[in-house]
This record gives C-alpha cells, sequence and structure tokens, in this order.
C-alpha cells in the first residue's frame, strides 16, 4: 500500500489492514464503523463490556494514520479546566513583574484609583492570550497543525454536565474560550469515545456519534489474537487456553476474564515453557486471569471436574 493512504482510511478493507498492522485484530463490522467515522468526520462511540479492546482500537488508528494520540481520561469530577484549557497565572505573574517598569510608566499620571484600572483593561488582552494558554486534550486535539486521533476515554464515568460541555466541540469540532474567542478545528481529529455502561450516556451526544458494540470476540477470533500478541505461543495450546477462557467465562464470576488476561495467561504460559494444559498448571496459572478470592475458588474447583472430564 502506498504510505499517502494511510492519512485517512480508504475503505473498510483498507481500515483493516491497517489496524491488523498496528497489532489489532478487526472484525468487519469494527472496520466499516471506524472508516465511515474517518471518512464523515463523525465521532465514534464504542461500548462493550471492560477489556474487549475499545481504548486499543483508538491506540490502533493513530498507529495505522501515522497520528498522534491524544487521551482524556474521564473521570467524576472532570471539568473544563482539566479537558480544555488553563491559564498559566504563575507565568502571567511572572511576566508581570518583569514589565513592572513598563507598568509603572502606564499607570504615571493616573488621576484615579478608575483610571488606572481602566489603563490596566486596556492591556488585559496580552496576559489573556495564547502565550499564557495550558493546552489540555481537547484544546490540543482542536489546536494541532496535523491531524491526531481524539480518545475520549470512559465517558460514562463523567458527570453529565461534562458530558453537555462536549457536545459543541463534537457537533462543530470548535470550542469557546471567553478571553479568546470560538477556536476552529485546523484538521478535523478523528474522535473516539468509550464506553463501559456504568451509567447511560445522554442521546444528544449518541444523536453527534456512529455508534460501535463490541464484545468479547468468538474463540476463533481470540486464537487469532493471541497468535498475533504472543507469537511464541505453540498454536495447539493457544486454542486450549482460549476454549479454556471462553468456558470460564460462561460461569457465575464477579469478574469475567478479558481479552487482556487471555493474553497475560499466553505470555505466562510462554514463560513457563508450556505445551499443553494440565489440571496443577491451571491451578498454578489461574491467579493470571481469576482475580477475586471466591471466583478462584470456584475456577479451581470447576477446572478440576472439567480437566477430569
Amino acid at each position: 500500500m502506498e504510505e499517502e493512504l494511510f492519512t485517512h482510511f480508504a475503505d473498510p478493507e483498507h481500515t483493516r489492514a491497517g489496524l491488523r498492522q498496528a497489532g489489532y485484530v478487526a472484525t468487519r463490522v469494527i472496520c466499516t464503523a471506524v472508516y465511515l467515522a474517518d471518512r464523515l468526520d463523525k465521532p465514534l462511540l464504542v461500548e462493550g463490556p471492560p477489556g474487549v479492546g475499545k481504548t486499543e482500537l483508538a491506540k490502533a488508528c493513530a498507529t495505522a494514520l501515522h497520528r498522534d494520540l491524544l487521551r482524556l481520561q474521564c473521570y467524576e469530577g472532570l471539568d473544563e479546566s482539566k479537558a480544555l484549557y488553563e491559564w498559566e497565572y504563575a507565568k502571567q505573574l511572572l511576566y508581570a513583574q518583569v514589565l513592572k517598569e513598563k507598568l509603572d510608566e502606564l499607570l504615571q499620571g493616573a488621576a484615579s484609583f478608575d483610571e488606572a484600572i481602566t489603563r490596566l483593561e486596556g492591556q488585559e488582552s496580552g496576559f489573556f492570550s495564547e502565550a499564557f494558554l495550558l493546552p489540555r486534550p481537547l484544546l490540543r486535539a482542536i489546536t494541532s497543525d496535523a491531524p491526531v486521533v481524539l480518545l475520549i476515554d470512559e465517558i460514562d464515568r463523567a458527570d453529565e454536565e461534562f458530558e453537555a460541555f462536549l457536545l459543541e466541540l463534537l457537533s462543530d469540532y470548535q470550542v469557546s474560550v471567553p478571553e479568546l474567542g470560538t477556536l476552529r478545528a485546523r484538521h478535523v481529529p478523528l474522535v473516539i469515545l468509550t464506553s463501559n455502561a456504568t451509567r447511560e450516556v445522554s442521546d444528544a451526544l449518541r444523536r453527534r456519534c456512529l455508534h460501535l458494540f463490541i464484545d468479547f470476540p468468538s474463540a476463533q477470533e481470540e486464537t487469532e489474537i493471541v497468535k498475533l500478541k504472543v507469537p511464541d505461543i505453540e498454536e495447539r495450546l493457544a486454542r486450549k487456553l482460549v476454549a479454556m477462557v471462553h468456558r470460564l467465562r460462561s460461569w457465575d464470576l464477579e469478574k469475567v476474564p478479558t481479552l487482556s488476561e487471555t493474553l497475560d495467561w499466553a505470555r505466562a504460559l510462554v514463560a513457563l515453557s508450556a505445551d499443553m494444559l494440565d489440571a496443577e498448571l491451571v491451578e498454578q496459572t489461574l491467579g493470571v486471569i481469576l482475580k477475586t478470592r471466591l471466583d478462584l475458588d470456584k475456577g479451581r474447583r470447576e477446572v478440576r471436574n472439567l480437566l477430569k472430564a
């Protein structure tokens, strides 16, 4: 493929090749959604259970498109100052001290306090300029000199007020800074929002986005991912491992093993030079994929019965 094609995705199949080259195994549905988001300049809201590769999808898009990845990690209490920008007040104060003599000249002869304030207000634009602006991920995405991938991770953890604040950015790719006015995107970023559905995101946000739901991969897809990410593992062991993980997911566990834990288990078995799964090895390494006491107890008991069968 020609290098210039990777500034944007050409079609779903090209998207699949780009993501695969970046180490991400994607279904046709995923590739089509990513391609359309890029082609239509629409944000992509990606939902699904934790650990299915939502965040990794954004990273793979950035790698495939040779773009910088700007990540905004959402949390309760996140506000504009942490996501958009802050003024560097310390820098403003330093400059004010350096320019003290100029300020003395400016205020010289002022007949009253009000007149001095009026003169100072006339100089405000110098201290509220981009030179004193500390951009956060959202503003950096808008003002970047080159197209970027903007990841707004776990939007469901943020407050509804912050979600409402995002609507201007996601609708028109612009943000409002009271002291500077409206800043419009130099290049439209590829915006990917992820959600674990800890709360329902608003209809207004959904209307502005394309939607993609990623579930746990099929056994065949997961085996392919394991072989791609852990190339030293034997194919037979990879298939057995994935079959075991899928069986574990069917049980009533407190914390279902994710794709990342499947990969951790595969790496652990390679590190132990394993070439097959037996009861003793599974019991020794089950803590790699099961993360609570109750799950471990149940897992060991069920695995013994399963391997006996």
